[in-house]
Order: C-alpha cells, then structure tokens, then sequence
C-alpha cells in the first residue's frame, strides 16, 4: 500500500497465499519469479532465521544474501528489508515513531541499490507501544497494557486495516514503504 500511495503500481509474489493482498498477486517462488519489466524491486525475504524473537533458527532458512545476489544479477534498483540482526549491508532503520506511527515499535533495517538519504528523526517513544509479531499476543504487551492486545487495536498501530493477525505479523507498515517509495520515485526520475 505504501509504494502505491508514492506512486507506484504494485504487483506481489509469495510463495504463500495472501487472499487480502490488495494488488495484483503472483503465488510463486520469489527465487525464481521473471522480475524483466519491473522499475524497481522490493524484496523482504523471510526474517525468522535473523529475528531475535525466532528460538530455534535451525528451522529457518536464511535466504537475504541469495536474494541480495539474485537481485545484484537482475540490475533493476531494489530495496532489501529485514528484521534487526539480519545480515543487512547498510544502517538505515525505520520505526512507527519515525513515519507517524506512533503506537508501533517495529524497527526495520533496508538495504538500497540506490543511495538514500534518511531523513526521519531518531527513534523515539513518548508513551507504550503495541509489538505485532508471531501468531499471538507478546508478553511484552501483556505486561505493557496489562492484557491482550486486540486485532483491531494492532491493525491501528500497524496503519493496516484489511489484514488478519498473522498477516499483520509479516506486514510491513504502508508508512514504511510510503517513505523509501517516494525516495525511490525521485531516483528513478518520476
């Protein structure tokens, strides 16, 4: 929803499906998708393997560095994202704080093809946040709000409003992706 709010036209790929996805949609191998013909790729390859959350790696495939070479190879411009401690080549960092989400903690590091320039302030938290990862409610938000923390309430924070709980726990945020889209659409001329 972000690069299509800078923008963009979207078109999706995941080898699961995502019947709320609200663009067109590919179920297919990103590995292996035709990426001929796109401006400019966005890949966000699976975090568990990277993500301090994750308690048994081995589970995982870490897949960033063949993604980053599969991307190297095609030349079109791309932007790489993933969780912190994932094996991300630059330092740049996004959280709700930084892009008018204010409820949201979920710091995200991007990779660019292109050089970018971040121009969100610090990160910085005024007052509790609502964490939206894994399949439940975290104990962190227990303890933060003193209960469970609502669908409705984390689509809120996330700035979602037509994803389910496991979907919002892969999503990220259209405020995200709004802000690198409308750097990406200068770089590319548009």
């Amino acid at each position: 929803m972000g690069y299509y709010r800078a923008g963009f036209d979207v078109v999706g790929v995941d080898i699961k499906p995502q019947k709320n996805y609200p663009f067109e949609f590919h179920q297919a191998d990103a590995m292996t998708f035709p990426l001929d013909g796109f401006d400019a790729i966005h890949a966000s390859p699976p975090c568990q393997h990277y993500s301090y959350g994750t308690p048994d790696k081995s589970k995982h495939a870490g897949t960033l560095p063949a993604v980053r070479e599969m991307l190297k190879k095609n030349g079109t411009i791309w932007v790489i994202e993933n969780v912190p401690g994932a094996p991300i080549d630059t330092s740049t960092m996004i959280c709700g704080c930084q892009v008018g989400l204010p409820l949201i903690r979920r710091r995200r590091f991007f990779e660019f093809s292109f050089p970018f320039y971040a121009l969100v302030p610090p990160c910085h938290h005024d007052g509790p946040v609502i964490t939206v990862t894994g399949h439940g409610t975290t104990s962190g938000n227990r303890k933060t709000w003193g209960r469970n923390i609502s669908v409705a309430e984390m689509r809120v924070a996330m700035g979602i409003n037509w994803m389910n709980r496991d979907e919002l726990s892969q999503a990220i945020p259209p405020n995200y992706t709004e802000y690198i889209g409308r750097q990406l659409m200068i770089e590319l001329g548009g």
